[in-house]
Parts: structure tokens; C-alpha cells; sequence
């Protein structure tokens, strides 16, 4: 089957952190996958049902950005699951798994350990001290205009790459089902994520992402129960069959296949780790949650679904290797490199997953995981426009132009505006970008959210030093430099602008860029003896009881 494979590439490119590679090139209209349209209209019926219940719901500015604060902390772990388990990582890790072997497991490991981080040092505090966005902690004691200016532009910088590069994602996954040009295809998935948004705000995302994640699980959960039975539920066995026929042989169990560098294997995990605990789209959600004891809760249910989801597609990757072999033709086509000709996977190795979903299910399996692909998408789609709104409208308008003075159906107004301006965009750039090189951008947000959000949230909550000064200079540090040293490597300078060598040697700045931003706004704070530097001090015990406490924290509506 040739269905919805080159789109699919575009989500496993879509994770940067997986190193995954791009879209480039044209993309052939197929013929249509009926199974895959009939799945696709089912959920987008079901969402769009959700979201005509969620607006009949949303009536405040809380309401709208945090689902009122009455989400479940169950609920809430298996919404930040579904937001984080996404096409990208099922496809990604699972293709890493079918070309490295054992070494694939170092992407799932790094971003599992990223969760602890968030449950033992962030997440209790985080919904104690914030109301509705991660810059409300961050500039809880600080000086309002200069922090909340800074993490508005950390956060529209972290959801504009994700953003880019999920629509281009999905606009070649329904220009491939539906047979439509993909310019009409990248404004579909942008008039259905602006609903979705505009309309259900908050409470319509969660459900959205609870639904993807529930069909995420089932069909990961189906395919590796199926490779399991073909390997009569034996690992040895699996493993046996998977280096018997995989060409590197028995070097697939060995490690060191995959990252050879240590300076880039250890840049890669600070990433993967620091860099869970700065988006934005995910902090946010411990504010939809009714108290602190709630956050902790969703962060360990979420833990343990994504730990769960990164076992199967460990098993699916191996699965891949021994039922989508060139024993199986229909998999592979031939192509001529240079004066060769070889067999290569259609859609190349991005698409072991999705071919194996054939193998083990047919026709309507494989259209059942087109549909979750699509959902994925649009579930990560309206979790990164609703924190970029918010960013504008809370942090931007109500913050700073108003001095907080705006009315909360003034801050809705202008988050609405700015939905209808982030869809309109992301059509624009989904098709401006349509065969560029999507795959640096989400790495890209990634080392962003690393260095620039995280450093300046995590001393904003646990060191009593420091002042404005030092947050401004060092969060805009950690991005700046992140920005610049990503476009400099090896990544953007060699294979997107075609230059014939890096200047800054590195897939992934982080181990450079983390510290930078430590240093910078340790230095600046230590140096800054100014009056509103005693000020932002002498804040520091009340966020601390705050913060432990949850004294004065706003409850949850009682709708």
C-alpha cells in the first residue's frame, strides 16, 4: 500500500528531536484510501461535536485558557500524554528502532527522563504560583513588562517551529487521502484547527488530545501485540528473528550506533530532558488542573502512559524488522543511485510503523492509523496555537499594554483575534514551507525551550538572587544563542542552506546553550544593585510559601 506514506514523513520529520529527516520534493497524489477517509470523518465528527459542547461551557478567560481549572489529574496525565505522544515519536522512534536496533531506545529514554524533572521540581509549584501561562510564575516577583515580554517571545518562537512544521504534516496526509491540492489541504487543517480553538478554547483541546491519546495507545497497543504473537511472545525469540534478517546482524543489540559523538549524545539528552520542562503547550496544563496535588497526579499518570507508549514502539520497531523485509515487495520499490539499482521502503525508513500497520492489520488498520496520525496532529495543532494566544493576550495585552487592568472578556477578544491571526499564519507558512526542511524547526523549539525558558523558570521558583535584570539577559541568552547555533550547524548550514560544512560542528546546542543562560543570569543578578533588584529579592519568601502552600492560589470554576 502507497497511502499516506511521503505525508507521514513530514510528522516523523516533525520531530527535530529525533532527527528525523524532511520533506522535500513533490508528493503524489494516490489514489483515495477509503478506510483511512471513513476513519478521518469519524473523529473529525467527534471533535467537532466536543468542541459545539466545550463552547456551551467556556464563559471566562479562565474557562477559555485553563478549561475553568476543573480537569481531573487523571484526565489531565492522559491530555499531557496525548499532547506529547505524538505521530512524530510513534513514527520516529519506531524507524530509529528498524535502522539502529537496541540504540533506538536513547530518544525514548531521554525524553522519559524529562518527566521526573517536571514531577519532582516544577509541577507543584508551577500550578500554586500561576494562573494561566508559565510567564505568570516567572514574573511573579519580578518586574512585570521586561519578564512577560521575554517569555512571550519564548514561547511564539517554541509554537511557530511546531506549528510549521505539524501543518505541513498534515496537509500532505489529507492532500494524500482526499486527492486534493495541498494548498487546499494546509487551509483545511487551518479553518479546522482555528475552530476547534475559537470556539471550545481549553476544555475542547483537552478532550481532543484525551480521544487522540486513547487511539494512539489502542492501535500501538494492537500492533505490538501482533508482533509479540508472530514471535510467539517471546523477546529472545523477537530479537533472534529481528538480527537474522536486519543487515547489520547482531551490531543491531550492540550500542554506539546511532550517536557517536559524545558531545552531541549529551547535548541531544539536556534537550530532550530541560527542554520537556520549558514548552509552553505542556506547562500550561498544570493550570487546568484544581490544585497542586492534581499536577502531581497528571504528571505520574502521564508518565507512566509515555513510558508505556515508548516500550511499544521499541517492540514495534523490532517488529518492523522482521515483517517488513524485501521479502515483502509490496514495501518497496526500486531506485537507481548513481549507476545502481537498489531497493529502497517507500516513503523511506520514517514509514516501517506505518507499513508494519498493513502487515499486521490490513487495509482498515492502516486507515485507522492514518486517522490517529491526522488526530495527533491536530491535537499538538490546537494545544501550540491556544499557549501562543495566550501569550499574546495574557502576558502582552492584559500584562503589559493594559497594566492589568484589561476585563477578562477584553483579554477572550483579543485571544480570539489572535487564534484567527496564528491559523491564518500557519496556513501561510504550512504552504511557504511545504518542501523545505521541517525537521530542524521542532529541534530547534526543543533547544529554545531548554535554554531560554527553563534556566529563567527554574531560578525564578528556587534562587532567592535573582533580579529582572538577570532573567531578561539570561533568558534571551539561552535563545538567542540556541537560535543562532542551530542555523550555524551542521543540521540548517550544511543540509538546508547547502553549504559544504558547518560552523558551529553540533546537531544540537544545548550543552553550550543551557550553562550560557545559567551563567548570564547568575552574573547579571549577583552584579545588579539597583532598587528593583531589592525588590524582586525581598518577593522571594511569600512565591516561597506560595509555592509550597497553595495559599491564595486560584480554585477551580464550578461549572
Amino acid at each position: 500500500m502507497k497511502k499516506c506514506l511521503w505525508a507521514l514523513m513530514a510528522l516523523a520529520a516533525s520531530a527535530g528531536a529525533l532527527a528525523a529527516d524532511a520533506i522535500s520534493g513533490p508528493v503524489e497524489k494516490q489514489a483515495l484510501n477509503l478506510p483511512a477517509i471513513i476513519m478521518f470523518f469519524i473523529f473529525v465528527g467527534g471533535t467537532l461535536y466536543i468542541t459545539y459542547w466545550a463552547a456551551r461551557q467556556t464563559k471566562s478567560t479562565k474557562d477559555f485558557y485553563t478549561a475553568g481549572g476543573g480537569i481531573s489529574g487523571f484526565r489531565n496525565g492522559l491530555a499531557i500524554a496525548g499532547d506529547y505522544m505524538s505521530a512524530a515519536s510513534f513514527l520516529g522512534i519506531s524507524a530509529m528502532v528498524y535502522t539502529t536496533g537496541f540504540d533506538g531506545l536513547i530518544y525514548s529514554t531521554g525524553f522519559l527522563v524529562g518527566w521526573p524533572i517536571v514531577l519532582f521540581l516544577i509541577a507543584e509549584r508551577l500550578r500554586n504560583l500561576g494562573k494561566f501561562t508559565f510567564s505568570d510564575v516567572a514574573a511573579y516577583r519580578l518586574k512585570q513588562t521586561p519578564v512577560r515580554v521575554f517569555a512571550a517571545t519564548g514561547t511564539l518562537l517554541v509554537v511557530a517551529l511546531y506549528l510549521i512544521a505539524q501543518v505541513v504534516g498534515a496537509g500532505k496526509l489529507i492532500e494524500l487521502l482526499f486527492g486534493l491540492d495541498y494548498h487546499w489541504a494546509v487551509i483545511i487543517v487551518g479553518v479546522l484547527m482555528v475552530a476547534y480553538v475559537l470556539f471550545g478554547g481549553m476544555l475542547a483541546t483537552t478532550w481532543v488530545q484525551i480521544i487522540k491519546a486513547i487511539m494512539l495507545l489502542s492501535g500501538a497497543t494492537f500492533m505490538a501485540i501482533m508482533v509479540l504473537k508472530y514471535a510467539n511472545f517471546s523477546p529472545e525469540l523477537m530479537f533472534k528473528k529481528a538480527t537474522e534478517v536486519h543487515e547489520k546482524g547482531t551490531a543491531i543489540m550492540a550500542p554506539g550506533g546511532l550517536v557517536k559523538n559524545p558531545v552531541d549524545a549529551i547535548s541531544l539528552g539536556l534537550a530532550l530532558m530541560f527542554g520537556t520542562a520549558g514548552l509552553p503547550h505542556i506547562l500550561m496544563r498544570f493550570f487546568t488542573v484544581p490544585d497542586a496535588k492534581q499536577a502531581r497526579k497528571s504528571v505520574f499518570v502521564a508518565t507512566g502512559f509515555i513510558g508505556y507508549f515508548y516500550i511499544l514502539t521499541f517492540i514495534i520497531g523490532f517488529g518492523a524488522i522482521m515483517l517488513v523485509t524485501q521479502d515483502n515487495p509490496q514495501f518497496f520499490h526500486e531506485v537507481v543511485k548513481g549507476d545502481k539499482t537498489v531497493m529502497e521502503m517507500i516513503g523511506g525508513t520514517n514509514m516501517a510503523a506505518v507499513h508494519l500497520s498493513e502487515a499486521v492489520g490490513g487495509d482498515y488498520f492502516l486507515g485507522f492509523i492514518s486517522a490517529v496520525a491526522f488526530a495527533t496532529i491536530l491535537a499538538v495543532v490546537a494545544g501550540l496555537t491556544l499557549s501562543g494566544a495566550s501569550a499574546v493576550s495574557h502576558d502582552l495585552y492584559a500584562s503589559v499594554i493594559m497594566k492589568g487592568k484589561a476585563t477578562g472578556q477584553q483579554e477572550l477578544r483579543v485571544s480570539r483575534g489572535t487564534v484567527l491571526v496564528l491559523g491564518v499564519l500557519a496556513i501561510v507558512l504550512g504552504i511557504a514551507f511545504e518542501n523545505q526542511n521541517v525537521a530542524f524547526m521542532v529541534g530547534l523549539a526543543f533547544a529554545l525551550a531548554a535554554s531560554g525558558n527553563f534556566p529563567v523558570l527554574m531560578l525564578s521558583m528556587f534562587w532567592k538572587g535573582l533580579t529582572t535584570r538577570g532573567a531578561v539577559i539570561g533568558g534571551f541568552a539561552g535563545l538567542l544563542s540556541a537560535a543562532v547555533l542551530i542555523i550555524l550547524g551542521p543540521t540548517v548550514w550544511v543540509k538546508v542552506l547547502g553549504h559544504e560544512s558547518p560552523i558551529f560542528p553540533y546537531g544540537n546546542p544545548a550543552l553550550f546553550t543551557i550553562p550560557l543562560a545559567f551563567i548570564s543570569a547568575w552574573f547579571f543578578s549577583v552584579t545588579d544593585k539597583s532598587e528593583q533588584a531589592k525588590k524582586d529579592k525581598a518577593g522571594f519568601e511569600a512565591q516561597y510559601v506560595r509555592s509550597m502552600t497553595g495559599i491564595g492560589s486560584s480554585g477551580a470554576s464550578d461549572h
